[in-house]
């Protein structure tokens, strides 16, 4: 039975590998690979930028003429993303990079051209030193002296450091509190005192408005009439309890009282104010009440009915005599 994987190939017995043809290449032919971009860069056609790591599909092919210790150079093309400008850059195997050659700029490349003008000067100072006795000594005097002033800027911060830390920061941040709560407290005194009299003022302003309102009001309420008493008060008032008058009493009468028959006597008063031109009589102020008319005869509080209708009858024959 066949094996199902063939690893070896059958070669009958009269092969002769010289007689295959070989396929002629040319030396600069171009392979399609994919590659991300080794390097940010920027187009120059329409200033679009490229970052590193973005993929293309890019032509891979062999630089003629150029080895580095028998290392092939190769050369990339790739096209923009925007303008589909053609954008070129190679190998770089001495310094384990890669050049940009046509179409766009490199960026970020400060630290590679500070790194490459040192060695170059490195390089140019070792091919004096070689020939120049003389300015191997000069390099070796001014190295001595950057040397001595690197030690004493170094001296220097280390005595700042120490006189620094002897430095209580923990009471000055106390003393930076306490000033910070006195100047809040003085603040809050202020505010009070503010409060206080703006709390003052406004009070006088309202004992000042309420005694003014007070003053125009007494100054603007009309004079209240006098009451007078009604005529059927008497009715209303409590019986008072009688006396029991004596024996001697009925026929003699009381010592130290008013004669009962005092109310029927009607003293005239004169009429100082003259009389109207029909004959009647003003009446006196106070005698008209609401347009209500005065009575004719004027009448005394506390006396009893009795009396009263005396004066009336007595103002009848008054008026009827004249």
């Amino acid at each position: 039975m066949s094996e199902r994987k063939v690893l070896n190939k059958y070669y009958p017995p009269d092969f002769d590998p010289s007689k295959i043809p070989k396929l002629k290449l040319p030396k600069d032919r171009q392979y399609v690979v994919r590659l991300m971009a080794p390097f940010n860069m920027r187009c120059k056609t329409c200033g679009e930028y490229i970052y590193k790591g973005k993929k293309f599909n890019a032509r891979k092919e062999t630089v003629q003429n150029e080895v580095y210790l028998g290392l092939p150079i190769f050369r990339f093309y790739i096209k923009c993303t925007r303008c589909l400008a053609e954008i070129t850059f190679k190998t770089d195997p001495e310094n384990t990079d890669y050049t940009m050659e046509h179409g766009a700029t490199r960026n970020f490349q400060a630290e590679k051209l500070l790194e490459e003008e040192e060695k170059r000067v490195q390089k140019e100072r070792e091919d004096e030193e070689l020939n120049n006795p003389m300015k191997v000594l000069e390099n070796r005097t001014k190295d001595s002296k950057l040397e001595m002033e690197v030690l004493e800027n170094l001296q220097e911060l280390k005595d700042l450091n120490q006189r620094q830390a002897h430095v209580d920061f923990e009471a000055m941040l106390r003393q930076h509190r306490l000033s910070e709560e006195e100047r809040q407290k003085q603040e809050q005194e202020e505010d009070e005192r503010e409060t206080a009299a703006l709390v003052e003022e406004a009070r006088k302003r309202r004992l000042l408005e309420d005694s003014d309102s007070e003053e125009d009001a007494a100054a603007s309420a009309p004079p209240q009439p006098a009451l007078r008493p009604k005529p059927t008060a008497i009715l209303d008032e409590a019986p008072k309890a009688k006396r029991k008058v004596e024996s001697w009493e009925q026929s003699v009468g009381t010592f130290g009282s008013r004669p009962q028959l005092s109310g029927l006597v009607v003293v005239k008063r004169t009429d100082l104010d003259g009389k109207t031109p029909q004959g009647q009589q003003t009446p006196a102020l106070g005698a008209v009440n609401n347009g209500k008319a005065a009575d004719p005869a004027p009448r005394m509080p506390g006396t009893s009915s009795l009396s009263q209708l005396g004066v009336y009858s007595d103002s009848e024959d008054s008026s009827g005599s004249n």
